[in-house]
């Protein structure tokens, strides 16, 4: 049997944040329908991670529904892990950087009325963790070549500098009077609306259930498989 996917949200206070991540994982589930595929939150939402890791038998890939190198990521799901004792567990990748996540980002733009040559904030919840700002930078260096090389700035909600009105006003300062703010969450929620109230143009949902994530799922999941039975073969080979 195929290990399990299980998808590992944020969580979020805002009612509409759980049936966006269902809705995406319904499309994950269209692409791959003998794939057994679950959902755990790390907070704030049911079933939490650990919750739904106790109804899984057999072996597990953890898929973070998160953007980046931060805490969540490197800390809360290696501890889930380790808990669910009667597991056999992988974590994949989170979702960024990733070419596919930049698809998503750019058709959300233009969704909500970008135009060519509209400079761009890419809107972060931010981390203090080094790693998760420069996978947010590398997103948006991604983004700018997406864009035909428009400027594009990495901007945070919390935790981390520029806040989004501030890249806007620097922004401004460069010349740059349309802008643009994308929004660098899978699901609607505080942080995703505040970084959206402070765009002076167009300011895009967050990426949801779109068809491009909905795929680099199942790539993280599909690595995450291959890297482990790649690990597996070295073992065998040095034992040989």
């Amino acid at each position: 049997m195929q290990p399990t996917l299980v998808a590992v949200a944020h969580g979020s206070r805002d009612p509409r944040a759980p049936h966006a991540v269902e809705a995406l994982l319904d499309r994950v589930r269209e692409l791959r329908p003998r794939l057994d595929v679950r959902l755990g939150h790390i907070e704030l939402n049911r079933p939490l991670l650990g919750d739904a890791l106790r109804e899984v038998s057999g072996s597990a890939v953890l898929v973070p529904l998160l953007l980046g190198r931060g805490h969540h990521v490197k800390r809360d799901l290696p501890a889930s892990a380790a808990r669910a004792a009667h597991l056999r567990t992988r974590i994949a990748a989170p979702l960024g950087p990733h070419p596919l996540l930049v698809e998503a980002l750019y058709d959300r733009l233009l969704e909500a009325g970008w135009t060519p040559g509209a400079a761009v904030v890419l809107a972060a919840a931010g981390s203090r963790d080094p790693d998760s700002a420069a996978d947010t930078r590398r997103s948006a260096a991604l983004l700018s070549e997406r864009l035909g090389g428009v400027a594009v700035v990495a901007a945070y909600a919390c935790a981390a500098a520029p806040t989004v009105p501030d890249a806007v006003r620097a922004l401004a300062a460069r010349g740059h009077h349309r802008v643009a703010v994308a929004s660098y969450f899978t699901a609607p929620g505080r942080f995703a609306t505040q970084c959206a109230a402070a765009a002076p143009g167009a300011a895009a949902a967050p990426l949801g259930a779109h068809p491009a994530l909905a795929r680099l799922v199942l790539r993280r999941y599909d690595a995450a498989l291959a890297a482990a039975s790649t690990a597996g073969d070295q073992r065998e080979l040095a034992t040989a």
